[in-house]
Order: C-alpha cells, then sequence, then structure tokens
C-alpha cells in the first residue's frame, strides 16, 4: 500500500521545484519532508526526485505524481455525491494540462477560466510544444493535453479540435532589407528568423509546405508568445506566427506577409485521461467549444 502522506511530499516538492517550498505549502518542516521522500524512494527503489534548482521528478516520480492527481480527484467526486466521505479538508484538488504557448496565449486562456470560475479546482497549466505535450500525458505528468498528435496516448481518450493557422510575418521594413528579390532559399538562408525554442519546427515546416525543400535557417530563439510577436514587428526577424495574434498587426500595417496566401495549417487534438471524473469531463466540455469558435473547423 503507497503511503499518501509522504506521496504528497513528493507532489510538492516536483510542484514548488524545493523542499523547502513544498514544506510552506505543507506546513511542516524541510526535513519532514525530505524524510518522506526518502522513505518513499526506499519503498519504490529507485530516485523519485532530481535534486536540483529547481527539483524535478524522474520518470517513476512523474508516474506517481499523476496518480496522487487522480486519486485526489477521484475522492473529490466521492465526497461530492457521499458529503459523509469528507475529512474536513478543504483544500481543492489540482488538475494539470500541458498546452501549447500559442494556444495559452489565445484560445485557450479564456476557455481556462471560464472552466476555473466554475469548477472547485486549481489548474496547473504546462507549456509545451504542440508535438510533444503529448509525452507529458505518456508519463503520467498531466491528466489532459492540446496536441498535435491525434494518436491517443495509453489510457486516454481523443478528439479533434481544429487547426490553428500560422502566418509568415516580419516588419515591412526587415522584408524589403532581406526580400526584395523575393522569398527564395538563398534569400532565407541569410535572413534571421524566430524560432520559439529547440523544439519549435514551424518555421522550417512552412518553408518545406512553401519552397519544397528544406532550408538551415539562421534563427533567433524568443521563448515567448507575445514576445515572439513583438520580435517580428520590431524588425528582429520573420517568424510564424498564429493568425489570431498577427491579425492587428497585419491590419495596421507593423506586419506584412512574406507570401501572402502561404498560411501553415496545424491540426490541435484534445486528449485526456480515461477517468469517470466529472470535473474533467466538464473540462473537455469547455475546450471543445471554445476550439469550434476558435480555430479553423
Amino acid at each position: 500500500m503507497l503511503d499518501y502522506t509522504a506521496l504528497a511530499a513528493l507532489q510538492a516538492v516536483v510542484r514548488e521545484g524545493s523542499f523547502e517550498r513544498a514544506a510552506r505549502t505543507l506546513h511542516v518542516t524541510p526535513s519532514a519532508v525530505s524524510q518522506r521522500v526518502r522513505l518513499l524512494e526506499e519503498r519504490m527503489g529507485c530516485a523519485l526526485v532530481v535534486r536540483g534548482q529547481p527539483c524535478t521528478a524522474t520518470d517513476t516520480g512523474r508516474r506517481l505524481c499523476g496518480h496522487v492527481e487522480q486519486v485526489r480527484l477521484l475522492e473529490h467526486d466521492l465526497v461530492a455525491s457521499l458529503p459523509a466521505a469528507a475529512d474536513g479538508r478543504t483544500a481543492r484538488p489540482r488538475l494539470s494540462v500541458a498546452v501549447n504557448a500559442d494556444s495559452l496565449a489565445g484560445w485557450f486562456m479564456p476557455a481556462a477560466a471560464r472552466f476555473a470560475a466554475d469548477a472547485p479546482v486549481l489548474l496547473d497549466l504546462m507549456v509545451d510544444d504542440q508535438d510533444h505535450t503529448a509525452e507529458r500525458l505518456r508519463s503520467g505528468a498531466v491528466l489532459a493535453a492540446v496536441t498535435a498528435l491525434a494518436e491517443p496516448a495509453p489510457g486516454c481518450q481523443v478528439r479533434p479540435l481544429g487547426a490553428m493557422r500560422y502566418v509568415a510575418a516580419a516588419s515591412p521594413a526587415f522584408v524589403a532589407a532581406h526580400f526584395a528579390q523575393g522569398v527564395d532559399a538563398d534569400a532565407l538562408a541569410r535572413a534571421p528568423s524566430l524560432r520559439f525554442d529547440q523544439k519549435d519546427e514551424l518555421q522550417a515546416r512552412w518553408v518545406r509546405q512553401t519552397l519544397g525543400e528544406d532550408v538551415a535557417l539562421p534563427q533567433h530563439r524568443v521563448p515567448a508568445a507575445h514576445a515572439f510577436v513583438a520580435a517580428a514587428v520590431s524588425g528582429m526577424g520573420w517568424g510564424l506566427h498564429p493568425q489570431a495574434l498577427a491579425a492587428p498587426h497585419l491590419a495596421a500595417g507593423r506586419l506584412v506577409e512574406l507570401r501572402p496566401g502561404t498560411p501553415l495549417d496545424v491540426p490541435l487534438h484534445w486528449q485526456r485521461a480515461r477517468l469517470a471524473v466529472p470535473l474533467l469531463a466538464q473540462l473537455t466540455q469547455v475546450v471543445v467549444q471554445a476550439a469550434k469558435t476558435e480555430l479553423l473547423q
């Protein structure tokens, strides 16, 4: 039988990033948290936390944290139908969701806010590339994710959300300086481009779709959705921008498309754990409804 007090300590360390902050949230001493995690590691026969700044979970640690989250959601559902099962605790359960940065900066955040306003749950939103959010589902780090992958992760169900449209754009001055002779492979190999992080392949995908070939792109790294657009507006480089975020700048002439009429559409899906938990079903309903309104169908 697992020690859920120790599991709570493990989850707090991973969520807060340190034993000291975990101790404050649990209202115990750091040494008590350390002892609980150490005993759980001895019980499991492997390391569960990589000690560092911040502390992170091992693969087994992530699976255990996901298990704790599922148990707390199930307990919350049980107490809602059987009040006598309550033990006096008032803490809200947490629901971890992985979402790509562009969705979070656009259509997803209002949906999450609507859900959180009505649901007795705390959301842990984890940002990752849409091609990699499903990995967090497989590892047990989250219970739901916005992902580009249509194939369901083990133990999950999937629903199509629609496509997010991206446009390749830069400032008029940047286009005049770097693409005066047109947008071709030679010009793209010289002109600085923008990249969100090491997982971001949107610029390379657009070049492949538009030119039919791969080009080695010189790239600035700008790991924030709104700053990414701002970098393009300021003339730092060209990049693939969500149409919804770029539209005001395109309308005002602060951005122009490199090749008008060549958008990149990225299909998105909603994957969630197969748990009979009303809160997870409620979140799914809100997310799917928002996607129908905001994404290409």
